[in-house]
């Protein structure tokens, strides 16, 4: 068995290496306007330190900003793409969190984007190898590896559709394992630790993408529905750590906030992505033939199957809070009015990387009661 793991993961070193090849090759200017921001964004950080959360257009007095959007023929005529007004501030500033210029700015400008990649995707191949590790079967060494080699793909289509994709992609696979871990962990201290991990994780990961924030909808339910259950205090003890960890997470975009909005709570973003919740069949549809919707699928499936399983409490109880956590991100997406061939991959890998590790995890013996615990018993 250790022969054919050594095989596996080295088909996997083999897809790592093609992906390290491609990467070395791609250029940091090829005129996407969103490119250009996080770049600008990482020189902000550069410059000013800390102070590069404030993103104000005024800041860009040594023309950096003005001459990357020139290299890609943007007139100059026309208000910089990526940044909105704040009626608040009077500021004119760029619309992203600030996590993804956080992590290209650890890199020498010029020479950002392939590193970021190539080290978002070496973790990406750590984790796989760690999948393949824990598998105790000759199929669930087949399913890890299978999984893992996916995984490494999607770390160069969709993920290098946007920069804020490559270290949200290993806050999901972390945020996975840790996921299954904190179902399988039998001493309530363990699991209160790992509470506050989790939480920190999809915390950060709201520091590169705001719609990350819908990541933590079906940890919180979990947590919320199962202390109103059982009314024990070690439930609302996990609850909170995570609710802190989490928000302890987004501080640097809450900090954004304040300094660009005017308030740690008003987004930075403008135009179609603020505009009420619309369910349009048409927006429906174009996730339905893109690749989300094959992970979409596999991750539903998935989740039904182990809940079906319902071999034990705690492997139930991931599957349902992994059901949770897909329905309330997949409403948030639907009734979005913008579709972009990535905008669900956090939530999909999110769940799959949990589901897996759940599978190769031997469960806990015994974990708090609850509805859900109620609903996977049934």
């Amino acid at each position: 068995m250790n022969y054919l793991k050594a095989a596996c993961g080295f088909v996997c070193f083999l897809v790592l290496a093609s992906n390290v090849w491609s990467i070395s090759r791609w250029n940091e200017s090829r005129g996407v306007y969103d490119d250009v921001c996080y770049l600008r964004q990482a020189h902000l950080f550069q410059r000013f330190g800390l102070g590069g959360l404030d993103t104000n257009l005024s800041r860009d007095d040594d023309r950096y900003l003005a001459s990357k959007l020139k290299e890609i023929g943007f007139s100059a005529e026309q208000q910089p793409p990526c940044h909105t007004l704040m009626p608040a501030t009077s500021k004119l500033v760029m619309q992203y969190p600030p996590g993804t210029g956080f992590v290209l700015a650890s890199f020498p400008e010029g020479f950002q984007v392939i590193p970021l990649y190539v080290l978002a995707t070496a973790i990406i191949f750590g984790l796989a190898l760690l999948g393949i590790y824990h598998a105790r079967t000759t199929p669930s060494i087949f399913l890890a590896a299978a999984f893992g080699l996916v995984a490494i793909y999607l770390m160069i289509n969709p993920t290098k559709a946007s920069y804020s994709m490559a270290p949200t992609m290993v806050v999901c696979a972390l945020a996975g394992f840790l996921t299954a871990r904190f179902f399988s962990a039998g001493q309530p201290p363990r699991r209160l630790l790992l509470a506050g991990l989790i939480g920190l994780l999809i915390g950060v990961a709201v520091n590169f993408r705001l719609p990350n924030l819908f990541l933590s909808s079906g940890y919180l339910l979990f947590f919320v529905v199962s202390f109103l259950w059982s009314r024990k205090a070690e439930v609302a003890l996990q609850g909170a750590l995570f609710g802190a960890a989490f928000l302890l997470g987004m501080t640097p975009t809450l900090l954004a906030n304040a300094i660009n909005a005017g308030s740690p709570f008003s987004t930075t973003y403008g135009g179609a992505d603020v505009t009420p919740p619309d369910f349009s069949f048409g927006i429906i549809w174009q996730y339905v033939a893109d690749l989300q919707f094959v992970l979409l699928v596999l991750a539903g499936a998935w989740t039904v199957l182990m809940w079906r399983s319902n071999r034990k409490d705690g492997m139930s109880r991931i599957a349902l809070v992994t059901a949770g956590n897909l329905l309330l991100n997949m409403a948030f997406f639907l009734s979005h009015p913008i579709f972009t061939p990535y905008y669900t991959i956090p939530i999909a890998m999110l769940s799959l990387w949990s589901l897996l590790f759940a599978s190769l995890t031997p469960p806990a013996e015994a974990v708090d009661e609850g509805p859900l615990g109620q609903a996977a018993k049934a």
